[in-house]
């Protein structure tokens, strides 16, 4: 049976995460509304879409109401990396709170399904490894990352609230680490840090002795997982973790990140950030259950995926030392 065209919102779609969203919805042929107020999304994320007949951009900020006929909504609005979301914290709270508002609003309305992109930073430092969604979490409700973290977890219990009370189609991903082309070249997050300053021939920096660990999912089976969600029957609401159970430590993230471009294993030690997790990795079990859904590509595949998007990005020249030894080694 031919699958229903629909009309599709999205908010934050020029960022990393919604604009690979925003290609695949017009992939499949959905008319798709890409809002974002370009707060750390970028036009040259969706450069390639204007023009398209099923693709629509419309500049918005989400905490003010929004008044459009949709089908389906996928809310992705908030900036992700720290040094982004604590440039102004109360900016980044009501994205995620009022925001939160203003789109369950809209859903209800028009008997909209709608998805959240919430977060596995809502475990805050577990105390429980690895995290299954059953876990309530260990965040501090006042630190600097509070405003995220915390603003996540309130728009969690805004999206169950309109569920019970009001009868909302809800869907609730928790995002672990996601990497891949079209992320900041300074978010601040380790992939891209360790890519950039490896291509720039710059020492890597490790905060802390780097033995704290993360899971790192490819963009492409993050995006995966968020579709079928949102396919899944009604009854799965979520939340769902999503992200990649195979757990590395920042410094075989480093060395793995160094080996591929081929340069200097030059590390610089830094302090490690407040309230910076020393454990991070999914329990996949309902994503594999419910959604038939794991990731598929493996670490380095993606880096070297994320390494020639990184290439293209920085300018960097054919000629530049490391660009030589990142093309040699993959030839």
């Amino acid at each position: 049976m031919k699958r229903a065209r629909k009309r599709v919102l999205v908010t934050g779609g020029a960022g990393f995460l919604g604009s690979h969203l925003c290609d695949r919805l017009v992939q499949r042929g959905d008319d798709v509304l890409c809002v974002d107020n370009f707060y750390t999304g970028a036009r040259d994320n969706i450069a390639h879409l204007v023009g398209n007949p099923r693709f629509e951009m419309l500049r918005h900020d989400i905490t003010f109401p929004l008044y459009v006929e949709v089908d389906e909504i996928f809310n992705l609005a908030c900036p992700a990396s720290p040094v982004h979301y604590q440039h102004n914290p109360v900016q980044t709270l009501k994205t995620s709170v009022h925001g939160a508002i203003n789109m369950l609003g809209l859903a209800k309305r028009l008997g909209a399904k709608i998805f959240q992109a919430s977060t596995s930073e809502v475990y805050g430092d577990p105390a429980v490894h690895p995290q299954t969604e059953a876990y309530w979490g260990n965040v501090n409700p006042i630190g600097l990352r509070s405003c995220y973290d915390e603003g996540k977890r309130c728009a969690e219990t805004l999206f169950f609230d309109y569920h019970r009370q009001n009868q909302v189609n809800i869907r609730v991903a928790r995002i672990f680490n996601t990497y891949g082309p079209r992320m900041h070249a300074n978010d601040g997050r380790v992939v891209s840090n360790f890519v950039v300053q490896a291509l720039q021939g710059k020492p890597i920096t490790l905060y802390g002795n780097g033995r704290q660990t993360r899971s790192f999912c490819y963009v492409d089976d993050l995006i995966e997982g968020i579709l079928r969600l949102m396919d899944a029957p009604d009854a799965v609401t979520g939340p769902i973790n999503l992200g990649n159970p195979h757990e590395f430590s920042i410094r075989e993230l480093a060395e793995l990140v160094v080996q591929l471009t081929g340069t200097a294993p030059e590390f610089r030690h830094e302090k490690l950030p407040a309230d910076d997790p020393t454990q991070r990795s999914p329990d996949i079990c309902q994503a594999r259950d419910l959604l038939r859904w794991e990731p598929q590509v493996a670490l380095q595949k993606g880096l070297l995926r994320t390494i020639d998007y990184f290439i293209e990005h920085l300018e960097l020249r054919p000629d530049a030392p490391e660009v030589r030894r990142f093309r040699q080694r993959v030839a």
